[in-house]
């Protein structure tokens, strides 16, 4: 047996009274390809955070390559031969992409583009070079992530959701990355809640729960049913049923809507008509940065048309194309953004501060001024019914994983019993029972007459929780087509605008 590249033994972390690790013992072995499984607050971020040098351990040892590791910083990790993409990214948004990878990888910055893009045509990972990051959606900030690793030549390759804003015909390719660079002699370490992955990749996992380690296992011996149940400690409930509607209202519609942002970097968008009716869930496929970001803004109401157009979009049967994103909540309309950090939340706030950001309307406020016991009451109804992992609601939002802040976003927006709600990347880097959850609340407002939008970028998703989909590509948007009558394949086709064999039923 030779040693293992990386070993862990009694790792503890604490953030005051919270125990984010508890005597983690983890070995990763030269040329392996190791998941890291837990539900959202499990432990599995600070873990990783311990190993890249972002944060230092309480106690324990870590050993690599047969040596003793003290990392002060990432800097140093990288040196060693670790590096790591983040779940939540680490990129100037006022630089460029290839400035932002020549923060950490040398070299002349016209080689480096030239770099950059032929990793995106081999993995699958396209972005432009010369984009401020800031124009980048967030799925093309998550490939400039993975590039800028990738970039680093790294011995061990910690990846944390790295499939979760990518398309089905580039996952596999980068499956195909990530087994050649296996075979190459690099361990990589996978964190993902999308459990065939785990299945298809990774030859070990190891299984955090509360902080600590709770088993060991191949994770090629076990089905996906199995995992999420070691996973969580109980069995996944069954998923609910579609309650059929007849003569249902249009809660919005968009009818031939055109528009060119004065961001030069962004998608043009041509010709969009969509309708989502009372008592529906409409899905919007694509793959990032065809267009997604920009109609969510225009629904959204942070991008507003000129009075021209002013008509082109309707909400509960007025125009709104030229209003605000308060008038249209004032409507009955509830948002839930892809970006969880920064425009669904303010990370150096409080829970309860960002339950005011929308949900002051619901009698927070008395006299213009807070009603804090009422604001912190609606905080706690929140944490509680959506079963968010935090101490309480005086926590600060950043302070939060990634997934139990999205359960808290998600909550926050469907207990202001909206009649339009339009979510964007519901169940991004959310655990399967979280998700699982999520995914049903969202059937059973649907059921109870609530009109729903949904943008996302995973395909299982939009299956499971629509009854039509359409697919942007290049800032077009398909037909609406009959989930029940509509493959996987079919949607993918649309995705790369290759749709004119056979094609689904489309809905009249």
């Amino acid at each position: 047996m030779t040693s293992p590249l990386l070993s862990l033994r009694g790792i503890s972390k604490s953030y005051g009274q919270i125990h984010a690790n508890q005597g983690i013992d983890l070995d990763v072995a030269t040329q392996s390809i190791h998941a890291v499984l837990g539900e959202n607050g499990a432990g599995k971020s600070t873990l990783m955070k311990l190993i890249y040098g972002v944060e230092q351990p309480d106690e324990g040892s870590i050993v690599w390559d047969g040596e003793p590791l003290n990392l002060a910083s990432p800097a140093e990790a990288r040196r060693k031969g670790i590096s790591m993409v983040f779940q939540h990214f680490s990129l100037f948004e006022t630089l460029t992409v290839v400035e932002n990878i020549r923060l950490v990888v040398p070299g002349r910055k016209a080689d480096l583009t030239e770099r950059i893009r032929a990793l995106g045509r081999d993995f699958g990972l396209e972005v432009d070079p010369l984009a401020p990051v800031h124009a980048l959606s967030v799925g093309e900030r998550q490939r400039v992530e993975i590039i800028r690793c990738l970039m680093t030549k790294p011995r061990l390759l910690i990846l944390d959701e790295p499939t979760s804003v990518l398309p089905p015909q580039s996952v596999d390719k980068l499956f195909d990355t990530l087994r050649r660079l296996r075979d190459g002699g690099v361990s990589i370490l996978f964190i993902s809640h999308k459990l065939e992955e785990i299945r298809a990749i990774c030859d070990k996992a190891t299984i955090l729960r509360g902080g600590r380690v709770t088993g060991h296992i191949d994770p090629r011996e076990h089905d996906a049913h199995d995992l999420a149940r070691l996973m969580i400690g109980r069995d996944m409930p069954e998923s609910m049923p579609a309650v059929s509607q007849s003569g249902r209202e249009k809660r919005l519609e968009i009818i031939g809507l055109d528009h060119r942002p004065e961001d030069p970097f962004a998608v043009a968008l041509s010709g969009i008509s969509l309708t989502v009716r009372a008592g529906e869930i409409l899905g919007i496929a694509g793959i990032s940065g065809n267009g997604q970001s920009e109609l969510a803004a225009l629904i959204s109401g942070e991008t507003v048309l000129p009075r021209e157009k002013r008509d082109r979009i309707h909400m509960m049967g007025k125009d709104v194309g030229t209003l605000g994103a308060a008038a249209r909540r004032q409507l009955g309309f509830a948002f839930v953004p892809e970006d969880r950090l920064g425009r669904g939340a303010v990370p150096e706030m409080s829970l309860v501060l960002n339950s005011l950001l929308t949900a002051h309307p619901l009698g927070l406020l008395r006299y213009g001024l807070v009603d804090k016991a009422r604001a912190k009451a609606f905080t706690n109804e929140c944490i509680r019914q959506y079963d968010v992992r935090t101490p309480g609601p005086e926590t600060e939002a950043g302070a939060l994983s990634g997934g139990n802040l999205q359960k808290f976003i998600v909550g926050r927006e469907i207990m202001l019993s909206p009649k339009l709600l339009f979510v964007a990347q519901p169940t991004w880097g959310v655990d399967v029972g979280a998700a699982s959850a999520i995914r049903r609340r969202l059937v059973a407002l649907r059921n109870e007459g609530m009109a729903i939008l949904v943008i996302s970028e995973e395909l299982e998703e939009l299956f499971e929780l629509c009854d039509s989909i359409q697919v942007l590509h290049h800032g077009t948007l398909s037909p609406p087509l009959e989930t029940r009558d509509t493959r996987p394949e079919d949607i993918g086709r649309h995705m790369i605008g290759a749709h004119t064999a056979a094609a689904p039923k489309v809905l009249a």
